[in-house]
Parts: structure tokens; sequence; C-alpha cells
């Protein structure tokens, strides 16, 4: 705790309470969004749950977090490369990527400061 708020361990007042407010899964993936009101202070955990057990957890103090899916699309004719039955079979498939917004916090914009962005793929 005192890592990250400098707060002394030692003070009972100053104790850092993890309140969850929020819940939203994808896949293995939990997220869990909290925040302390009378610290400013919002975060975020990502938990990786395997079999029932939590394998891995990331935390985020005072950050805006959106996360986003990775998948990709290959698209058969893009915009400017016109298909032809002349084409040579060496040309390369053009494949863009899709990483759409499954879910972003709503707390930290709360805390009543400015906060940076951080992008969580998934």
């Amino acid at each position: 705790m005192r890592l990250l708020t400098g707060a002394n361990p030692d003070d009972s007042s100053s104790s850092f309470r993890f309140d969850p407010q929020s819940f939203a899964s994808f896949g293995p993936t939990v997220i869990v969004e909290g925040c302390d009101y009378d610290r400013s202070i919002a975060w975020v955990h990502a938990w990786t749950v395997t079999d029932g057990i939590i394998t891995q957890v990331r935390e985020y103090f005072n950050t805006s977090l959106t996360v986003t899916r990775l998948g990709s699309s290959a698209k058969s004719s893009p915009s400017g490369f016109a298909s032809s039955s002349n084409s040579s079979s060496s040309t390369a498939e053009i494949a863009s990527y899709h990483c759409p917004s499954v879910w972003e916090s709503s707390l930290s914009n709360r805390v009543g400061k400015s906060v940076p962005g951080l992008v969580l793929a998934i």
C-alpha cells in the first residue's frame, strides 16, 4: 500500500479497501472495477481465471481502461484494390485487423482528476 499510495501502512485511518462496484467477464478474463471516492482513487483489476482459479492479476490505479478483443477478418477486395483474373498467384492476401472495444472503465472519470488511458487487448 505504501508503494502505491505513499501512506503509512501502520495508520489504520489510511487503510485502503477494495470494494468492487462492477464485474464483467470475457472468456477467461474477468474485469473488476472499484473506487475510493474519499481518496479520489479508481482501480481496475483484470483477472485471468483457469479452472476456477485466478492465475493472473493485472491491477490499474487511476487509469481509464478500455478492453478490446483481438481478431482478424480477411477482406477479399479491399478498397482501392480491384480483383482481377489476370492477377498472379504471388499476390499476397490483404487482411485487416479489427479490435472492437468490449468494455470501458466508468469510475476513473468520476474521481475528480484527469487520468491516463490504457488499452488492454484480450
